[in-house]
């Protein structure tokens, strides 16, 4: 598991997205209006469907408002 931490200063509509290396979507992790503050949401390295996903490199894609972070993370196992 990672946590992906992130501290919004208002409310907003966020989406976090989990990417493979090739740009496909893995998993949609929020999609929703958050409440302003600092926040924490796991990931389980698992895609969409609940199935493991493998070692690698993902990017994972945090979108606020009109704010935008693309950040790359490694999974082991």
């Amino acid at each position: 598991k990672t946590t992906i931490r992130f501290d919004l200063p208002k409310d907003s509509n966020v989406n976090i997205y989990i990417y493979d290396i090739l740009g496909r979507i893995i998993k949609k992790l929020i999609d929703n209006k958050q409440n302003a503050g600092f926040k924490s949401i796991q990931w389980d390295a698992t895609n969409n469907y609940g199935k493991r996903v493998s070692a690698g490199v993902y990017l994972y894609k945090i979108q606020a408002d009109d704010f935008s972070q693309t950040k790359k993370m490694i999974l082991l196992k």
